[in-house]
């Protein structure tokens, strides 16, 4: 009777919960909803790790600061296990400096490792054309993130296929339908080793 009692009040824990939170690389940004690599990534899941939740918490234009300012939310809301963190292409693109990109992506690092959620950072790469001392301090911000807050690491979300027009939307930014699946590929040989 006490037994029976003691499960009744406690409920079965929630499927554990992957939050992708990032920009328009994981926004499907000129794609059916259903084409981007985050639902892609969940019909993987769904055949390999069907215990597991899929969120898409990312939004087109996002920029690190604007991820700082609303990962507490994101967090409370959906209490994800893992955080898979794909932010910091639009600073770059704007110009930002790179230690502010730093920090906050710092921030939102912290704030997941606060929360009980291991982390996976993606990294990215900004176009030639920015100039090498720009280029290489923004890509060093990653690997220097991932080392110094022991965090998983996807050397750069776009391995592959970045210098190849073909896989690009017209805008020469956001990846094609074809190219999807790529991504998954690259965040999946990180991923599926945190899976239980």
């Amino acid at each position: 009777m006490l037994a029976a009692h003691a499960n009744s009040a406690s409920p079965h824990p929630a499927a554990p919960t992957i939050l992708v939170f990032g920009d328009s690389l994981s926004a499907a940004y000129g794609l059916p909803p259903d084409a981007g690599w985050v639902s892609l990534l969940q019909k993987r899941l769904h055949q390999q790790s069907p215990s597991y939740r899929l969120v898409n918490a990312s939004i087109s234009g996002e920029t690190t600061l604007g991820g700082r300012n609303r990962i507490a939310g994101a967090l409370k809301t959906h209490r994800p296990n893992i955080v898979i963190i794909e932010l910091g292409g639009n600073d770059g693109l704007r110009g930002a400096p790179p230690d502010t990109v730093r920090d906050n992506l710092a921030a939102i690092i912290i704030a997941c490792k606060k929360n009980n959620a291991e982390v996976v950072l993606t990294g990215m790469r900004l176009p030639p054309n920015y100039g090498i001392a720009y280029t290489q301090k923004f890509q060093a911000i990653y690997p220097q993130l991932a080392k110094q807050h022991r965090v998983k690491l996807v050397p750069f979300l776009l391995e592959g296929f970045s210098d190849r027009p073909e896989f690009f939307q017209a805008d020469g930014i956001h990846p094609t339908a074809t190219a999807q699946e790529k991504i998954v590929a690259n965040v999946w040989k990180v991923l599926q080793g945190m899976l239980v």
